[in-house]
């Protein structure tokens, strides 16, 4: 299998979208100077092409094309060419309507923006196959070829009758019979048993409520049918090429990709990195956010992965849409190398004139070369040619895992629950965030993994804990494993029955409970004080010890005196359980405390407030992330790979300052 080194060559990948097509011929040559200027590698060519490309069914058009692969080629700039399937053609959904996505009301989602195909489709992936395979055919021994990527940020779903169809086929391979669907579906509630396969339906728009074990089958589907897409254009550019790697642009913490089975099936693991709408540079969860994206790709590509996508500036999609001050475009580009991406790349390099996104940043602004904004992307190419030497090392030091799967998050999402308030994704985050405040290196593993290789697993909230997942944890800890578990985990089994107590036997008796008589979710905006001087939020529990220590307890409110944080010893290790959500900065204390009582420390102790600090190969990676210098106290002596100095016992950091430190030799 052709690995991500195959397409860097020992350079760092550093480059974005191309789109030349919208450009007249002679701004390709403007651009190829521009972009050797600012030391550009490699470009992703083609992801909106598929109306260029074939202007009416059946016609090709690859003269332009060809130009451009040639004229990079020429210029030593790597291609990364992309299958154009993400955007069919308007005369694709004119004469087959049934390529088009149907949504849960059953209206038809329309062509004119992209993404419009239903996965399903046998006509849609046909078309797919036919311009993917004519691709394949003409470019697959092109001497700038570097990768494939395979259409772009897959999540289309859809409701129609085409999927229906797939749905029962899919159902059919996973339960064999309808009696064990209807016991794993629980259809003996509300009169929902299935006597025929074509009864079942997706989960379109209902009266009420509708079954939560078939909505959560219908997004392992959905995820599944995009994914057998994928691998059919997979199948057809390797075939042609199998020396080149093939990936597609996955977007960070997206609940419509299973992400775990998505990287199994990449040769390289590439993301886009675009923090929240309501995240962005003034935030200070930015950075926090873009180590949580890394952190979570790189455990998904088990190595070096690929930074895709980022904006150069300012996006698009925000209410208000400032741009990035000078450093952080610099900064959160080497937070990613920093974290084992072997790349930083774009969208897009030249600013669009027209079309939905000729506001959102790029590489060339609509300023032009002499802009700022371009200087400042000469400077991080030059950067990342200065620390080429770091391609393909391991991040080091990542001694915890947090626990993260897909399923647990859609069963989150279901309506009906004890409490609307409580948001998967901002409890992981938040878990993760705690961490990474504290310096402490992480990974992401799904909870069936092999977790032998840490020494402390959290579980932030997983309230869908299938029975392997629970083996592993009681191994775990039983092995001399430290687990700290957010409240609500292991409420349900694979199926999202409720298992009984309302919490998994095994896990209760690893965490030293006896009962968990009820949840007690909070308000929004509600505390609680609890005993020892913190506050916490959210939620609560009320939990009856078997012989778990409490450590702390509510001080305050229905619930007073009762366990809060609870710790019990099984066998050589310690399981820890927190029945509510401590505030952020107690939520830190209370993992660091954890983690050095699993023998886990920060990469560098001691260091100011608001600096990360990373290791990755020989490089010690330091970032400023507040905007006054701060002075670093260094364990021996060190030379910054991005500026050449020595520093022999501390480094002072600019605001918005990084280093890329390795030993003084």
């Amino acid at each position: 299998m052709p690995a991500l080194s195959d397409a860097t060559r020992g350079r760092l990948l550093f480059g974005g979208d191309y789109n030349p097509e919208q450009w007249p011929e002679s701004v390709w040559r403007q651009d190829i100077r521009l972009m050797r200027e600012a030391g550009v590698n490699v470009v992703t060519v083609g992801v909106f092409s598929w109306a260029t490309l074939e202007p009416r069914p059946g016609a090709r058009d690859f003269g332009w094309l060809d130009r451009v692969l040639d004229g990079l080629g020429e210029a030593g700039i790597g291609v990364c060419l992309a299958t154009p399937t993400a955007s069919p053609p308007p005369w694709l959904g004119a004469r087959h309507p049934e390529t088009l996505p149907r949504d849960e009301h059953g209206s038809v989602v329309w062509y004119g923006s992209r993404n419009q195909f239903c996965a399903s489709s046998p006509v849609y992936r046909a078309h797919a196959a036919r311009i993917t395979t004519d691709l394949a055919r003409r470019y697959g021994d092109h001497e700038a070829l570097r990768l494939w990527h395979i259409n772009n940020e897959y999540g289309t779903a859809c409701w129609c009758d085409e999927t229906a169809a797939h749905f029962r086929r899919w159902l059919r391979a996973r339960y064999g019979d309808l009696d064990a669907l209807n016991t794993a579906w629980g259809t003996a509630f509300w009169s929902q048993r299935y006597d025929a396969w074509d009864e079942i339906i997706p989960p379109r728009r209902a009266q009420y409520l509708v079954n939560p074990t078939q909505a959560l089958d219908f997004r392992r589907f959905t995820s599944d049918a995009l994914l057998e897409c994928f691998v059919a254009e997979r199948d057809i550019v390797a075939a042609h090429s199998p020396e080149i790697p093939v990936t597609t642009n996955q977007m960070p913490l997206f609940a419509g990709l299973d992400g775990w089975r998505w990287a199994a099936e990449q040769d390289v693991v590439s993301v886009d990195c675009y923090p929240d709408p309501a995240v962005d540079w003034r935030d200070p969860e930015g950075p926090a956010h873009g180590a949580l994206v890394a952190d979570l790709t790189r455990s998904q590509a088990r190595g070096p992965w690929l930074l895709m996508e980022q904006a150069a500036s300012a996006v698009n999609f925000r209410a208000v849409n400032a741009p990035k001050p000078p450093g952080v475009l610099r900064q959160w580009s080497l937070q990613a190398v920093a974290r084992g991406s072997d790349g930083v790349c774009f969208f897009q390099w030249r600013a669009s004139r027209q079309g939905s996104e000729k506001y959102h940043s790029a590489m060339l602004p609509h300023a032009g070369p002499a802009s700022r904004g371009f200087a400042r992307v000469r400077e991080l190419g030059a950067d990342l040619a200065r620390l080429a030497g770091l391609v393909g090392e391991p991040v080091r030091g990542a001694r915890i895992a947090v626990l993260h799967d897909w399923s647990a998050w859609w069963a989150s999402q279901q309506p009906g629950r004890p409490s609307s308030l409580v948001d998967y994704r901002r409890l992981l985050a938040g878990w993760h965030h705690a961490l990474w405040r504290r310096n402490l290196t992480c990974d992401l593993a799904h909870p069936e993994a092999d977790l032998g290789g840490y020494r402390m697993v959290v579980a932030p909230h997983l309230p869908l804990l299938g029975d392997t997942a629970l083996a592993h944890l009681v191994d775990f800890v039983h092995g001399g494993g430290t687990l700290v578990c957010g409240f609500a985990t292991g409420v349900t089994d694979a199926d999202d029955r409720v298992r009984p107590g309302g919490l998994a036997p095994e896990l209760r008796a690893l965490l030293g409970l006896s009962t968990v008589h009820e949840w007690w979710p909070l308000p929004a905006g509600a505390t609680l004080a609890l005993d020892d001087g913190t506050r916490a939020e959210l939620w609560s529990e009320d939990v009856e010890v078997a012989d778990a220590e409490p450590l702390a307890r509510y001080a305050e409110g229905e619930l007073a005196g009762r366990p809060a944080v609870t710790r019990s010893r099984r066998g050589a290790g310690t399981a820890w359980y927190l029945t509510t959500l401590p505030q952020p900065e107690a939520l830190a204390a209370l993992l660091a405390r954890a983690a050095e009582a699993a023998g886990v420390g920060p990469v560098l102790p001691g260091l100011p407030e608001g600096v990360e600090a990373v290791r990755r190969g020989p490089a010690l990676f330091l970032l400023n992330h507040t905007t006054e210098p701060v002075t670093v106290p260094l364990p021996s002596p060190r030379t910054d790979l991005l500026t050449g100095r020595a520093h022999p016992r501390e480094l002072t950091l600019a605001g918005r300052g990084a280093a890329v430190l390795t030993p003084t030799e």
